[in-house]
Formats: structure tokens, sequence, C-alpha cells
């Protein structure tokens, strides 16, 4: 048969098998045939297996690798895989969305992706692959198509070959362009928070501190670990009331951000003042997730700004001192004056001698307030002397121990090696007088008052706390008293001119303000610590002076008034006070030239007959001021001594209330004895 010489043909020829498959069914069948002789016969020998199971399995196993390829393909990050030496394997959609190259761009070509500067980080790291090594979740920068570089988050794992051998290397790689970007912004904020000077901290919704940044460290002394978890409330001063805190969180619960100054306490239980915004925060679904604080110290800002309240006040009372000063005490010189010369020429036991001593005393009590203004505005006319600060005081003690009185303990400890200061010591006896008066009122009952001395050098740092200070060397001059103390807001107020704690009728209000004045006016400050049962101490720091010789003590004064006879020139542009220094001159046996003003005592000067022998001068005067006349004067009559009076200089003869060298200056209102001896000074000096 033809089909039987067919096979006979291809069986000779092939030596050996056959193979077909035929479908019989739904079996798959593998047909082996064999050419076979038996007995000088030729004939066929066939086994058919069935392949079912394993068409199944090829199947099954395409189906899946093309699930696998599928979800490769789906995945949102890309994935390649590449040999051993670098050639692309696979590449899905992902990575050709990522990196711009399709699959068949880079099949078979060394991965494109990879910077020309990171080929020897890239070898470094298949090579560590190669060897078995797992890497995940490496950042690197890698290459796209368009040359553009973007983040990328790398993970990469070896492949096992038949044989057990890595064969090759499978990538995963996640654009962490955006997330690198974000992270960047939360650096940058994060690096803001830190470098900020205001105060940030930041709780979660329960109120509990999750951060606080250096700022917040510096102000309050605790650090992050001491108060992260904690509550917020550990810095509370207690110094708000509840209803200041329900308004606060009134506010934030209706989501809206609060501002307010608080008084808080800091680690070390001293109080400070801040400015502070608290904000919810909430996350995208309006979830409330956290609250962030910002805080500003202002406690020194709010003291600089009562520092110039208190300069403002200062320089409005000094506009008023001065207009008062002026033409009130020529007014009292007037009263004063013809008072002394009442009670001179009165019989002593007349009547009317207790009521001119009435009259003296009113005219002394306001001449003290007079002065008291000008003092706490800096416009007292002072004359400073080197002075030491224990020599003085303690020549003081007698009469300060009288004036705290017999249940106050007066205790006295100087300082060893305490500074030179330059001040007038009217001025020191007057503070004085006015701390230890303020210390003896706050006590009741029995008690102690100290004054102490000692030198201190002022640093930057303690500037910084004590708005007003400036650096260097002082000696401080402090009062102690074991009295009743202040309250904070008490304590911000006593140097307010006719601020007083006392009942009406008891205090003037202008005791501490004067010590305010005159320690300002000698560039100095005070620092004041009090509690309410703890008593106060009051620390007067006067500027150290280089000067060597100190001033031993007053200018003694003659018992009664010293006379004279020589010629004086009188000027004075108010006739009453002219009429009542021309009485006192000439009850102290004077000759006495009278002039109403400038003009006239030079006409005085050209006529006069004998030598003029000093001057006697107001220092404020219409068209000419003393120290004007005086020149004039001079040129007329060369060296004639002269002395001023006034009751406000208005800087005329001194430059912020300080006398000019060698200047003889009579404050106004003034008495007999006091001019006596202003003249004979200026007459025998």
């Amino acid at each position: 048969m033809a089909t039987d010489a067919f096979v006979d043909r291809f069986l000779a020829e092939e030596a050996t098998r056959l193979t077909a498959q035929t479908v019989k069914g739904l079996l798959y069948i593998a047909i082996t045939a064999a050419l076979v002789y038996w007995l000088a016969k030729r004939g066929w020998s066939r086994v058919n297996l069935d392949l079912s199971e394993l068409r199944r399995a090829e199947k099954a196993l395409r189906e899946s690798d093309a699930s696998l390829r599928a979800l490769i393909d789906a995945s949102p990050q890309g994935i390649t895989s590449l040999d051993l030496d670098g050639r692309v394997l696979t590449w899905n959609r992902s990575a050709q969305r990522l990196f711009g190259w399709r699959a068949e761009e880079v099949q078979g070509q060394l991965l494109p992706i990879v910077p020309e500067e990171s080929l020897e980080e890239f070898s470094r790291l298949r090579a560590r692959v190669a060897n078995g090594e797992r890497i995940s979740g490496l950042e690197m920068r890698r290459r796209r198509k368009d040359g553009t570089l973007i983040d990328v988050s790398l993970s990469a794992d070896p492949i096992p070959g038949d044989d057990g051998e890595v064969s090759g290397i499978i990538a995963v790689l996640e654009d962490i362009t955006e997330r690198k970007g974000r992270q960047v912004e939360r650096d940058r904020l994060l690096m803001a928070m830190e470098q900020a000077q205001e105060a940030v901290l930041m709780t979660d919704a329960e109120g509990s501190i999750q951060y606080v940044n250096p700022s917040f460290e510096r102000m309050t002394g605790y650090t992050r670990s001491e108060v992260e978890g904690k509550d917020p409330r550990i810095l509370n001063s207690g110094e708000q009331d509840e209803e200041f805190y329900r308004s606060m969180w009134e506010t934030l619960a209706a989501g809206e951000t609060w501002h307010g100054r608080i008084v808080n306490r800091r680690k070390d239980g001293t109080h400070y003042t801040e400015e502070m915004s608290i904000s919810p925060v909430r996350d995208r679904s309006g979830t409330l997730v956290s609250y962030v604080a910002v805080k500003r110290d202002v406690t020194r800002e709010l003291a600089l700004e009562s520092q110039l309240r208190q300069a403002q006040k200062m320089e409005s009372i000094g506009l008023l001192a001065g207009g008062l000063a002026h033409d009130f005490n020529n007014v009292l010189t007037v009263i004063q004056g013809h008072t002394e010369l009442a009670l001179a020429d009165i019989d002593p036991d007349d009547p009317l001698r207790s009521d001119l001593q009435e009259i003296e005393t009113a005219v002394a009590h306001s001449v003290e307030l007079i002065r008291q203004l000008l003092s706490f505005a800096r416009k007292q006319t002072v004359s400073p002397k080197v002075l030491d600060l224990n020599q003085r005081v303690a020549s003081h003690l007698d009469f300060l121990a009288r004036l705290i009185g017999e249940d106050v303990e007066l205790r006295w400890q100087p300082g060893p090696n305490v500074w030179p200061i330059r001040m007038d010591p009217v001025q020191l006896e007057q503070a004085l007088t006015n701390l230890l008066v303020n210390a003896r009122d706050a006590i009741d009952g029995v008690g102690v008052v100290t004054i102490e001395t000692f030198g201190v050098e002022v640093d930057e740092e303690h500037c910084a706390d004590h708005p007003g200070s400036v650096s260097g060397d002082y000696t401080v001059l402090a009062v102690t008293d074991t009295g009743r103390g202040m309250d904070p807001e008490t304590t911000s107020r006593i140097f307010e001119p006719f601020f007083t704690t006392k009942p009406q009728g008891e205090g003037t209000g202008l005791g501490l303000a004067t010590v305010y004045g005159i320690v300002r006016q000698n560039e100095g400050f005070i620092d004041v610590e009090s509690e309410p049962g703890q008593g106060s101490t009051f620390r007067l720091h006067l500027p150290r002076t280089q000067a060597e010789e100190p001033y031993s003590g007053p200018v003694p004064e003659s018992f009664g008034a010293p006379s004279g006879s020589e010629l004086v020139l009188l000027v004075e542009d108010e006739e009453a006070l002219m009429n009542v220094a021309t009485r006192f001159l000439q009850k102290l046996g004077y000759s006495v030239l009278a002039a109403g003003g400038p003009d006239e005592a030079i006409e005085h000067a050209r006529r006069a007959i004998r030598p003029i022998d000093v001057i006697l001068t107001d220092v404020v005067m219409p068209g000419m001021n003393g120290r004007e006349l005086h020149s004039r004067l001079d040129q007329i009559q060369p060296g004639v001594r002269c002395v001023y009076m006034s009751g406000y200089t208005e800087d005329v003869i001194a430059h912020r209330g300080i006398l000019e060298e060698d200047v003889l200056f009579l404050q106004k209102p003034f008495s007999l004895n006091e001019l006596a001896n202003a003249l004979r000074q200026a007459l025998d000096d």
C-alpha cells in the first residue's frame, strides 16, 4: 500500500521514533511508533501516552504567567528585571510611565535610568544583589528619558536560577519626588520653628504637650523632655482666674484662634508675661488633631513701656514743677522773708508769734513739695561731690534711728571697699531719708530696718532682666524692712508720682517718686524685691566714680548770720521779692544797689561811685538771664563775684540740674542765714 510504503520509508530513514499527537475527545495523547522485525516479518510497534494533565498544567502555567505579567504591569510602582550585567529583561508600564522609555526601547539594553555620576554606585549595588543581598527602601536620584532627575525609592532582590545561583535582579522603584518635597517643606518648617525667636508649643487634641522649640525652653526654663506629655497647666501662675480660661476655651472650641496676654510661671518660680496665639489644627476631614501656640515674652517690653510712661509723666510733671517752682518759690520767698523779719521784730510773748510760726511751717511744707516734684522730674538743682557712701551713712545713723522710732531696730551693715560715688550729699540724705520713712511706715509695730552697702559689677545678663539698668560698676545702697510687703501690682506703681497706699492725709505719694528721680538724675537705677508679708528691699545702684578724694562733709555754717559791709548789686524782677531781699541785706549790714531788671543793673554798675563787691541776681528774668547779665557786668568790672538765686534755674547755670563748677547758687526760698552764708562764701573765697 502507498501509506505503508511511506511509513516504512520514513521509519527506515529516521531509524527509531515518530511522535504524533492526536486529540481524542478531551484527552491529549502522545503516540510513539517504531518499525519492528519479528521472525523475518516487518510490523508496527506503537505506544500511546495520555498528556491531558501535562497540557492542563502548561495551560495553567501560561495563565499564571499572564496574570503575573498583568499584575506587574498594573503595579503603580516601576518594576524591572535585569541580568547580572545590568541589561533589561522586563520593564512594566509603570516603569515606562515613570521614566518615559517604552519596553521595546530598553529591552536587552543596559539600564538607562542611571545618571552618569551614579554609575559607580549602581555597579556596587548590582554586585551586592548579585551576591544574594536584598536592598529595601534605598533613596536615590534617577534619570528620566527627557533628562530630568527624580527621587526614587529602590528595593531590589536577587532572582535565583535553576541551579540555585543568582541569575538576575528584580528591582521595584517608587517615585518619591513629591514626598521628598513635602519632607523638605516639613524640615524647613521644623527648622524655622527650632530657630524662631517666638516660643512654639504643640499639643495633641487632648492638650498633652507633643513639641516645644528651643525658644520655649529658654523662656520657661523647662527642657523639651521635661514637658513632653505634660499639660500646659504646669506653667500656670495663678494670676488668671477661671473666667479667663473659660473664655479662652470657648474661643478655641468655636474653631477660632485665641489671642491675648497671660502671666505664666517659669520653672524657677518667677513670673513672666507672654503674648500668645493659640490655634486649633484640623486634618482634611475636619477632625481636631492638635493645638499650636506661638508665644512671645513681653515682660521686658512691658517694663520698657512702663518706663516710657514714667518718663512721659516725669516730663509732664517736670514742666509743671518748673513752671510752679519759679513763680511759686518767688512767692514763698516773700512770705518766708516777711515772716522771718516779723518774728525777729516781735516780742517773744506776743500772741502773734505762734501764728507767724504756723506760717513758717506751712511755707516749709510747700517748699518740700516743690523740691520733691523737682527731684522726681530730675530738675532739682544739685552740686555733686565725690562721696564715701559708708562715711556719709554712718554720720547720719543717729538721726536715722530717731527718724524710724524706738519700736523699729536699725541695723547698719557697711560693705568693705565700697567704691566712691559722685552725688550731691543733700540728694543722698534726701533719698535715704525717704527710704527709711517708707520702711518705717511699712512696719506694723516692732520690726527691723537694715541698711547695707556693697559694690557690684552689673553685666549684660542682668541688664536683659532689669530694664533701665546699664552695665558697669556700681555702689549699692540697700534698705530692707520686715514690713507688710507689696503685691506685684503695687510694686509696679510705687514710683509713680502721687501714688500712695497710705491713708488720705498721711502721705503725698512723692517720697519714692523723689528717690526714683534722684537716682535717675545720677545715672543709676533701682531694683525692688517685695512680697506680701515678706517685707521689701530697695537697692539703689549708684555709678562708681574714678575720682580719688571724697568730700568730707558739708561746708560748716557760722553760728548766727555773718554780716558784712560790702556793696551788693541786687537784681530781681519781682518787686516784692526785691524788697524782702533788700531788707535782708540791710539787716546784715551790706550796702545795696537794687535793680528791677538786667538793664537797670548794667546802668547801676556804670554809675556806681564805688566798686561792686558781689552781684546777687535772679537767674530767670525777661530779656536777659542771670548768666548773661554776669558776663556783661564782668566787662564793666572784671572779676566781680556773683551769687545766683532762683526757684528754678531752667538749665541756665546747670546742665540737667547739675550746677556747673564754681557756680554759687542760693535756692529760693532762702532764709536770712542762708543768704548771709552764701554772700560770705562768695566774698571770702
